[in-house]
């Protein structure tokens, strides 16, 4: 459920697109441990006035804030996805929060709570490049300008994707990054069906066989540099409100 979420989150930020000026910091915000631990994460909806959370492990508060996927993470700290906590803040006036305008003062906020500190570092890493298959592309173009994009247990689908985005909903089934390498401009229609990893028994084939039938595309093992964030300090416990 987790890496789902956080998933969706990083293909929202993906397609979201620069806003306006964003807000440095929010003019007030309540943040708590979670009375009802780490059950189901609820996010408000992007766009709203206020930015609530309820049962978020910091991880995925982490991932929002840095526009990282949890692999991105480097820390040795052994509770980032066991610890959770409700936020809601708001900034001064009725400014809309896209997901790009929450980035900066939630990034103030974990500073000012948590004592977080940072710093970025450059790692390879086992993942897949997506190329052209052999067999060439087979994809449909979009018919329209709006985009959406799911990730479910057994498939991917998505209308008005570009190739960028595709290989980041890959990487949540596949487990590892998943980078753009086939040269393919444009938006297109993705309805992609596979077995879900670990299952046996299904009618669709594993995720790379099928990205190759389905889409004419392929998955290939190769290192790539990720951009790392590394805590150095974060307190469990957030400051009062």
């Amino acid at each position: 459920m987790r890496r789902t979420v956080q998933a969706v989150v990083t293909l929202l930020s993906m397609m979201g697109g620069m806003q306006a000026t964003s807000p440095q910091s929010f003019e007030v915000a309540s943040v708590r441990p979670s009375q009802h631990g780490c059950g189901m994460t609820s996010i408000s909806p992007w766009g709203g006035a206020r930015f609530s959370v309820k049962g978020a492990p910091m991880q995925l508060l982490l991932t929002i804030a840095f526009d990282v996927r949890a692999d991105q993470i480097s820390s040795k700290l052994g509770w980032l996805d066991t610890e959770c906590y409700d936020v809601d803040a708001k900034p001064e006036g009725d400014t809309g929060l896209s997901y790009e305008k929450v980035k900066a003062p939630l990034q103030q906020l974990l500073a000012k709570r948590f004592q977080l500190a940072f710093h970025r570092e450059i790692k390879d890493v086992s993942g897949y490049a997506l190329v052209i298959a052999k067999t060439g592309p087979k994809l449909q173009r979009a018919k329209d300008l709006s985009a959406s994009a799911y990730i479910m247990p057994d498939g991917l689908h998505g209308d008005g994707v570009s190739m960028t985005t595709l290989a980041a909903m890959l990487s949540s089934p596949v487990g590892q990054e998943v980078v753009d390498k086939t040269g393919i401009a444009g938006n297109y229609q993705i309805n992609l069906k596979f077995a879900p990893p670990g299952v046996t028994e299904s009618p669709y084939p594993s995720i790379f066989t099928s990205v190759q039938e389905q889409l004419g595309l392929k998955l290939e093992p190769q290192k790539i540099s990720v951009n790392m964030l590394v805590i150095d300090h974060l307190e469990k416990v957030p400051a009062e409100n």
